[in-house]
């Protein structure tokens, strides 16, 4: 059963404040991640920065290098509530199913813990989703020391991915963000639908067909540079291309008919993409990047 395989050690945590009359916020921060005790600190600092509130839920999955431990001593550093999730089930879909369960307000932004986010992230993807009706969106990536043309170039790209291929994912999973409510119509994060990576494409593509997806040029985030020991969980060319150029009635059979047999047979599963050993020295401790 799933609750033989996560704990829950809260800190704070929101549905257990003592102040029942405050009002809920209207976003949740989710925040999986497995060994990132080297850059967890600067994700959880820029996003205690935000100028609207929220409620955050951490869920490690599983780690072995003490990441748990860095991130509730930053939250607790902040005086920012938190939950934190352990969960045992390898896997970031698994991880990030635990915290939609655990997602009361109406939005949700999904966060990567090698992410630097600005002080104004979940008020600009508010205003991105309600201004275009849209279910579900996603921020362009920038570098840490992007220049203000260096964002304008980023903001036309996906600006234009978007107007050629709509209802397509044009962005990782560190920059998205959902309607709780559709969310969970669609059927979350969930291994037994999708347990493969890529599955930032894969959720936008259910999420895809109950209502439109929006990209904006006031939505950003800067990933961080890193290295990596895992095999390359990118899709090949042809399978690109193919996502790319199937109709949408027929993007169904590209996924779970068609992508899903090549990464199975390539064992990219969702927990090959959890890093593990190589950690990247965080360049971003003097603060939240803001376009220049």
């Amino acid at each position: 059963m799933l609750h033989q395989s996560i704990d829950v050690v809260a800190w704070n945590s929101p549905w257990e404040m003592v102040a029942a009359s405050k009002p809920v916020p209207r976003w949740t921060v989710l925040i999986p991640f497995f060994n990132e005790r080297a850059l967890l600190d600067a994700t959880i600092v820029s996003l205690a920065a935000q100028d609207v509130p929220f409620e955050l839920v951490l869920i490690d999955n599983a780690s072995t290098d003490g990441s748990a431990d860095v991130a509730a001593a930053t939250c607790r550093r902040l005086g920012l509530a938190f939950t934190l999730v352990i969960d045992h089930r390898p896997g970031k879909v698994n991880a990030l199913q635990s915290g939609v369960a655990r997602t009361r307000t109406r939005f949700v932004a999904t966060c990567d813990a090698d992410t630097i986010y600005p002080t104004d992230y979940l008020r600009q993807a508010e205003l991105l989703l309600e201004a275009k009706g849209a279910i579900a969106g996603g921020a362009y990536f920038v570098a840490s020391d992007a220049t203000a043309d260096d964002h304008k170039a980023a903001s036309a790209r996906i600006a234009r991915a978007a107007s050629l291929l709509p209802g397509q994912c044009h962005t990782g999973g560190a920059g998205q963000v959902f309607h709780t409510d559709a969310l969970r119509q669609v059927g979350g994060f969930d291994a037994a639908l999708w347990g493969y990576v890529l599955e930032d494409h894969e959720i936008m593509h259910r999420m895809a067909k109950l209502g439109p997806l929006a990209y904006g040029d006031t939505l950003w985030c800067a990933p961080s540079h890193r290295e990596r020991d895992r095999d390359s969980i990118r899709w090949t060319l042809i399978e690109r291309i193919l996502y790319h150029t199937t109709p949408g009635p027929a993007r169904d059979w590209f996924f779970y008919d068609f992508l899903a047999r090549r990464l199975a047979a390539r064992r990219l599963t969702s927990d090959r993409i959890r890093e593990r050993q190589f950690y990247a020295q965080s360049d971003f401790s003097d603060g939240i990047p803001q376009p220049t």
